[in-house]
């Protein structure tokens, strides 16, 4: 990683919690989160389950509002959702009734900022960018997993947004498609030179598509860890296969571990 990059995302002692009407009191979700992500990285996010990854994204996109502490993309403070962000979720939420065409191309519907010919090329050169020429005029139903979630990823990155935001966007597939997925995503992202936050509970998946993983504690969310991925750049599936990779894995694997321990939720020993 460059830090002399310029910071595209900086969160500063972000803090949230939300009112549990079940229980009639106050639950911290977020404590203090500090994070800067540069221009051009994927940063992933991984920790316990329930730690409030999903939530912190979720503040980054402006659908969840922080107690206190500040969030700006590109030095904008951050208080609603915005075109210079774009969510790509679990599940792809595919219009089942428009072409991968027009499902790409509804953002820049909505906008209403351009023509329909501009929307169509814009439509055709993303289709292209995610490995699907030839596919414009195909139903969600007719892709599969892995085609409808490029699908998804080429909609988000429609209206050109500063920052991407990713979901688990991978869980809902089979083991051998997400691998395909994971080295897409990195061309994809290549192309499109767009930086990311990526959301996972894979630690294999984090350390092979990150620069940087950052290790959240148990609930409330702090930043326990953030660890450099020092692999080749190039990610092919093979650095998998390399020591330091199992290294990387190990030791993530123990922050969480420690934090699993810490909140009463025993891990089983994943690592070798």
């Amino acid at each position: 990683m460059d830090i002399t990059r310029r910071p595209k995302l900086e969160s500063k002692n972000v803090r949230l919690s939300y009112y549990n009407e079940r229980l009639k009191r106050q639950l911290q979700v977020l404590d203090g989160i500090d994070l800067t992500v540069f221009e051009g990285e994927l940063v992933a996010i991984v920790g316990p389950s329930g730690c409030g990854k999903s939530t912190f994204l979720n503040a980054v996109d402006g659908l969840a509002k922080p107690n206190s502490g500040e969030i700006r993309v590109d030095g904008k403070l951050i208080a609603s959702p915005g075109p210079d962000r774009a969510m790509v979720f679990q599940q792809d939420s595919l219009f089942p009734w428009y072409t991968v065409e027009r499902n790409v191309g509804y953002g820049l519907e909505l906008q209403r900022r351009t023509t329909k010919d501009d929307m169509r090329r814009r439509s055709a050169s993303l289709i292209e960018l995610v490995g699907l020429s030839g596919f414009a005029q195909h139903y969600p139903h007719e892709l599969s997993g892995g085609m409808r979630q490029r699908v998804n990823i080429a909609r988000a990155l429609a209206p050109d947004p500063e920052l991407l935001l990713l979901d688990e966007p991978f869980a809902a597939l089979d083991a051998q498609t997400r691998e395909f997925m994971q080295v897409e995503l990195l061309k994809i992202l290549a192309r499109a030179r767009k930086t990311a936050l990526f959301i996972t509970h894979q630690i294999d998946e984090a350390i092979f598509l990150a620069d940087r993983v950052v290790v959240f504690s148990a609930r409330p969310a702090r930043v326990k860890d953030i660890v450099t991925v020092d692999l080749p750049q190039e990610r092919t599936l093979e650095v998998k296969l390399q020591p330091r990779f199992r290294e990387l894995y190990n030791h993530v694997w123990r922050l969480i571990q420690e934090e699993s321990a810490r909140s009463g939720f025993a891990l089983a020993d994943g690592a070798d």
